[in-house]
């Protein structure tokens, strides 16, 4: 009797246990949903820049020597050809004084040559000889008189000094920027576009713009060239953007650039979270459908649906990675 009675309980603990675990694998997963919503999906490419002048140069020294002269002209404006700064020239003007001091005597020994072959005292070759090094020596002085304009750095064109990195008694070497010289407007914003998706950026689209400097500024641009060859270490190509008149935006800031290629207006549009790959998880007679859309403009935040939902679909949303195919699903959220 006492044996019957364990085995019943046995029975028992097995049936409640088995009991247990059906109601567990049948038991509801709890998942949020929502339904898919109209709006306007854009499609986008990526790429950050840097905020520099339609118009400007900069200016390099030719050669390695010591500055001895700078002008205070940094956010002024100047006229082409003004005195931005001048290099030490003394051993060049010495060597051009030598050179003059030669020629000078170059061009009396040929004056005294030519009176001599005039009246036969000298041969026309000596004569020919000095002409030749009076000749020589002119081109030298004009050769040293060229050089000495490499010690004056220049404005190249009229506008404003717009930043100065040269300081008095420092050396300047050759290919150092020291002044930059242009026009504060208009602007542009030069950036590189990965090689994968120059095809859809286009002259004319318009860019979003987005910079650190004015976080809470809807900023926009607008396509203005695109350099025909790309760089083929770095895989991208180079894009100006132009920017309005009154952009706040100022030289040598940096702005994340969003360029619109496409909007599509008025689409159904479901979260970026609802999705892997093409497929969502809907909700049908409380039980949980996995479903292939067909999908159309890929945003950041959310995602064009071409066909595949209605609008009144219940969409579970983030996408549930431990639901399987017609798992029973209870809402917790609309």
């Amino acid at each position: 009797m006492m044996r019957m009675f364990r085995i019943l309980i046995v029975v028992a603990l097995v049936l409640a246990l088995g009991g247990l675990g059906f109601w567990y694998m049948q038991r509801p997963t709890y998942v949020t949903t929502i339904t898919p919503k109209h709006g306007d999906a854009a499609e986008i490419v990526y790429a950050s820049g840097v905020v520099e002048p339609r118009n400007w140069a900069k200016v390099t020294a030719l050669i390695r020597e010591r500055i001895v002269e700078e002008c205070d002209c940094e956010g002024k404006e100047v006229a082409k050809g003004a005195v931005l700064a001048r290099l030490d020239a003394s051993e060049a003007e010495s060597a051009l004084r030598e050179l003059e001091a030669r020629l000078s005597l170059s061009r009396e020994e040929h004056r005294r040559f030519s009176v001599l072959a005039s009246r036969n005292a000298a041969s026309q070759q000596s004569l020919d000889r000095a002409g030749s090094e009076v000749a020589q020596l002119e081109a030298l002085v004009a050769g040293q008189k060229a050089r000495l304009e490499s010690y004056v750095l220049r404005a190249p064109a009229k506008g404003v000094v717009l930043r100065r990195d040269a300081e008095v008694g420092e050396i300047a070497d050759p290919g150092t920027v020291l002044f930059w010289v242009g026009q504060p407007r208009p602007l542009l914003v030069v950036a590189d576009v990965n090689e994968e998706d120059i095809p859809r950026v286009e002259v004319g689209q318009r860019a979003l713009l987005r910079s650190d400097a004015f976080p809470d500024r809807n900023l926009e641009a607008v396509v203005d060239s695109i350099t025909p060859k790309g760089d083929p270490v770095t895989k991208t190509y180079r894009v100006r953007f132009r920017l309005p008149d009154d952009t706040p935006l100022m030289i040598g800031m940096s702005a994340d650039v969003n360029i619109v290629v496409r909007v599509s207006e008025n689409a159904l549009l479901v979260p970026s979270l609802a999705l892997r790959g093409e497929e969502v998880y809907v909700v049908e007679n409380d039980r949980a459908v996995r479903r292939k859309l067909d999908i159309g403009i890929r945003g950041l935040q959310e995602v064009e649906i071409l066909s595949g939902l209605a609008a009144d679909t219940r969409v579970i949303s983030p996408f549930p990675e431990d639901v399987e195919e017609g798992a029973r699903v209870t809402l917790t959220a609309e």
